[in-house]
């Protein structure tokens, strides 16, 4: 048995034969053992010629099943062609009859064919002698239950009565007409009925009836009137439309041979009766007396219009339905379209000078003419050569005339109007139409408004000699700053879109690019200005504040202040128009502004300087004044300035450092790169330069 191991059986025999190992205290007998082994091998023996005779036995009787299955293969495979030959034979038989019974069929058609169109018209024929006698009797004309029956024949001859001649069947004729319209009178209101009574079976029968009669089409204009009875009751007339629509798909398919049609003629019908006529009433109220209702209603129904249409779009309308409904859409608004952008233009140019005009009229501000021409050109350039204020500086009492709301109100106006003009406009119209709204926009928001406010703010600026002038200018930076961030945000999401695949961007994008060349232009000439009244303003406080004494004290051992109140003032103000500056500007334009008023500020203190004699707790008094300025200067945080005012601190040691060391501190670090003349300039404001020790020490 399975699995067999030798070693496994041979230890199982000794184990099992008496003497075969030390069982128990029993002795090995190795004779014993061996006398086993030689029985056991001769069983085994015994036993695999049992077992091989009997496994040869098994091996003849398969090898004879082998052939008698062959043989018997072989008689079924014969058998088997046998049939097929007369499976052949048998097909081909049944060609054979289908081939007579087809020939028998083909003419036996031939005869009854004839036969039956001789029957018809036997009949046809008979029921033409009646209506020549003018006695209708047949059961199919007066029983009105056959009317099936009656239209199908009435409508034949009707068809053969259009061929026969006027004169000689004008009565018979004009019968049969009769009697057409009368029928097809009978279906359409045997259909009306049905439809009353939502039978479809009864509908598409009658509809089957119609469909080889002339007034097929006015079963199919009956269908949709009915339709739409009770269909529009709500204000939501394209809501109401789609439901019908999609109602109507799903029945008319069941009715009608031709589902596509109809549905088409039912929104045809839709368009140019329901909407048409609710798009005219929506608008014309308004088109003359009041143009913001009538663009906002126009692209309202508008916008409605074509979502219906991309609703209708999901059904089968026939081959081209986007030109279908493209046609019906363009019939309704065509009137309203043509003129569009002169209206939308009209209604933003007349929106956004109201809006000014009304903020103008809150301030009590009577808006001055900037004026254009020969001698205003003259004067603005001359203005940016010079820098210099031309005409008389105007109070505006701290008003920038610039107004966030103002802007807003600008921009959601434009706003819109770009939205209407992207889906009221023709693709081909678009980027035109886009560029006229933004000159608008550039014109009431950049000229009239912003640029407006920077001349004004300008004309306000004081001269730069005038006393506790009052600086606004900032202000008006800081706000144009923000407005102007607010255009470039509406150009880049409103515009950019219309306008990125048409030869107006490059347009668009030079009048933008004009109009930020022209304020910055007015920006730095004010920013200037601004800045030489504010050093002004510091010369007004020093000449007010320093005095002659206060670098040459009487007492030279009783000084108690450690900087003078000039410097104190100074520097008060000094950083509030640090301060104001960092509020009223953004990004680099702070550090370059900063940087050209540190210039200018170390430039007057340094002139100040040079205004006076110090003796040597003077110039103490200037070292901590210097030392205070340059506190001040770190908060300007522009490396530039500091290091002018280090430097001057270091000139300023020149004036109080014993003679003897002069030289040692005029080629220090921060003195050694300077002009000899400007170490001579501050050495001669000692009180004691005139000494022949000072002189020679300094030669």
């Amino acid at each position: 048995q399975e699995p067999f191991v030798a070693d496994e059986y041979i230890e199982r025999l000794a184990w099992r034969t008496p003497g075969g190992g030390s069982r128990g205290g029993e002795a090995f007998d190795p004779k014993r053992l061996l006398e086993e082994f030689v029985n056991h091998i001769q069983e085994l023996q015994v036993m695999d010629e049992r077992i091989q005779r009997k496994v040869e036995k098994l091996e003849q009787q398969c090898q004879k099943e082998a052939k008698e299955f062959a043989k018997k293969v072989q008689e079924l495979q014969k058998s088997n062609q046998v049939a097929f030959q007369h499976f052949q034979e048998l097909d081909e038989h049944i060609s054979y009859v289908a081939t007579k019974v087809c020939h028998l069929g083909d003419q036996l058609e031939g005869v009854n064919t004839p036969r039956q169109r001789a029957v018809e018209a036997q009949k046809l024929m008979k029921y033409f002698n009646e209506f020549l006698d003018g006695e209708l009797k047949s059961d199919v004309f007066t029983n009105s239950e056959k009317i099936k029956e009656a239209a199908d024949i009435i409508q034949k001859l009707h068809l053969i009565a259009q061929e026969l001649p006027f004169d000689r069947f004008s009565e018979v004729k004009s019968k049969i007409a009769s009697k057409y319209h009368d029928l097809e009178c009978q279906l359409i209101q045997e259909f009306t009925s049905a439809q009353r009574r939502g039978e479809i079976s009864k509908m598409k029968e009658v509809a089957a009836v119609l469909l080889h009669f002339k007034g097929y089409s006015h079963c199919v204009d009956v269908y949709i009137k009915q339709c739409q009875e009770g269909a529009f009751l709500r204000n939501d007339v394209f809501e109401d439309a789609a439901i019908l629509c999609q109602r109507v798909n799903k029945q008319v398919g069941e009715i009608f041979s031709n589902p596509e049609t109809v549905l088409a003629k039912l929104i045809q019908n839709i368009f140019e009766v329901k909407l048409q006529g609710y798009v005219k009433d929506q608008l014309e109220e308004h088109r003359k007396s009041d143009a913001e209702q009538y663009l906002k209603n126009l692209y309202d129904l508008y916008t409605r219009t074509t979502n219906l249409s991309s609703k209708l779009m999901e059904f089968n309308l026939g081959t081209d339905k986007q030109t279908f409904l493209s046609k019906l859409i363009k019939s309704i608004f065509i009137s309203y379209l043509e003129n569009y952008i002169e209206v939308e233009i009209g209604y933003l140019k007349s929106r956004s000078a109201m809006i000014l005009q009304r903020y103008y009229d809150s301030k009590n501000h009577q808006k001055r003419s900037i004026g254009t021409g020969g001698i205003q050109d003259l004067k603005e350039r001359l203005r940016q050569r010079t820098n210099l204020p031309l005409g008389p500086s105007i109070d505006t009492h701290g008003e920038t005339f610039l107004s966030q709301e103002v802007v807003v109100n600008l921009l959601q106006e434009t706003k819109q109007a770009f939205e209407r003009c992207h889906r009221l406009s023709d693709p081909s119209d678009l980027p035109k139409n886009a560029f006229r709204i933004f000159s608008m926009l550039v014109e009431f928001l950049c000229t009239e408004h912003i640029d407006y406010a920077l001349e004004t703010g300008l004309a306000g600026i004081p001269s730069s000699d005038s006393k506790n002038a009052n600086l606004y200018f900032l202000d008006v930076v800081h706000q144009a700053n923000t407005i102007f961030h607010l255009f470039d945000k509406q150009f880049n999401d409103h515009l950019m879109p219309l306008i990125s695949s048409s030869p107006k961007l490059s347009e668009c994008l030079q009048k933008k690019k004009d109009i930020i060349e022209q304020m910055e232009v007015k920006l730095d000439m004010g920013i200037d200005r601004t800045l030489n009244c504010m050093i002004g303003q510091m010369k007004h406080i020093l000449a007010a504040e320093q005095k002659k004494t206060d670098f040459k004290p009487e007492d030279e051992n009783n000084v108690l202040i450690q900087y003078t109140n000039a410097c104190v003032k100074v520097c008060g103000y000094v950083r509030k128009q640090v301060e104001k500056i960092r509020n009223s500007m953004d990004g680099k334009n702070v550090d370059t502004v900063l940087m050209e008023l540190g210039v200018r500020f170390h430039r007057l203190i340094y002139e100040h300087l040079q205004q006076y004699s110090y003796s040597c707790m003077g110039g103490m008094l200037a070292i901590c004044d210097v030392a205070e300025y340059r506190k001040c200067a770190k908060d300007f945080k522009i490396a530039l300035v500091l290091q002018l005012f280090d430097t001057l601190h270091a000139l300023c040691n020149l004036l109080v450092v014993a003679p003897d060391n002069l030289k040692q501190v005029c080629s220090g670090e921060q003195l050694a790169n300077l002009d000899k003349n400007i170490l001579h300039s501050f050495v001669q404001l000692r009180v004691d330069y005139r000494s022949a020790r000072l002189a020679r020490h300094f030669s």
